[in-house]
């Protein structure tokens, strides 16, 4: 594999744990923060951004898997997606620590 195949794992990583927090939120018809907030990732979106904004973090994920060729045979392919995982989900939890207060 190529090095760029294991920067579309983790950037895939990234994208598919950006849908968690905004498909969760969208479809309990909770306003969450977004992109597309003002100001943007502090104001609140609306659930059907949300969930948009999800769908559109899962159809590029996908995509960056394909990109990516994760396999379970390749291991370090797995081992950058999953830092991807890691990285944003604790990013994640730094950020959002307060969007409730």
């Amino acid at each position: 594999m190529k090095w760029y195949h294991y920067v579309a794992c983790f950037c895939a990583g990234l994208f598919l744990t950006n849908t968690v927090p905004h498909f969760v939120h969208g479809v309990s018809g909770d306003f969450f923060p977004s992109p597309f907030a003002h100001p943007p990732g502090k104001g609140l979106s609306s659930p059907t951004i949300n969930v948009l904004w999800a769908l559109a973090n899962l159809v590029i994920g996908y995509i960056l898997l394909r990109v990516g060729k994760l396999s379970q045979t390749n291991k370090w392919s797995l081992l950058a997606f999953f830092a991807g995982v890691v990285c944003l989900s604790i990013q994640l939890s730094i950020v959002f620590v307060d969007k409730m207060h």
